[in-house]
């Protein structure tokens, strides 16, 4: 379940921390947690998709880790990006 490339742009757009930035813990944050949902919709109607259902799990410790590290630099950035993301933790 990828997300079309006119989406991408706009999560990148939206969360870039400069011009050009595609690379950013942010935009990977954001990115992952589109594609996170888009699974998650997937598997309302497609209960036993076991298949894809490893590998929600593995961006899902992905995105946790990305987290991880954004909060062990910046706590303040980490709080503004789940806070923008809509995230709990």
């Amino acid at each position: 379940m990828s997300i079309a490339a006119d989406r991408k742009q706009e999560l990148i757009g939206e969360y870039a921390t400069k011009s050009g930035d595609t690379g950013s813990p942010e935009v990977q944050v954001a990115i992952l947690t589109e594609r996170i949902v888009n699974l998650t919709e997937h598997f309302k109607s497609h209960k036993k998709d076991n298949h894809s259902r490893r590998g929600l799990l593995k961006l899902v410790s992905q995105r946790r880790r990305l987290l991880d590290y954004v909060k062990a630099k910046d706590e303040e950035r980490y709080k503004q990006l789940i806070g923008r993301l809509g995230l709990r933790r």
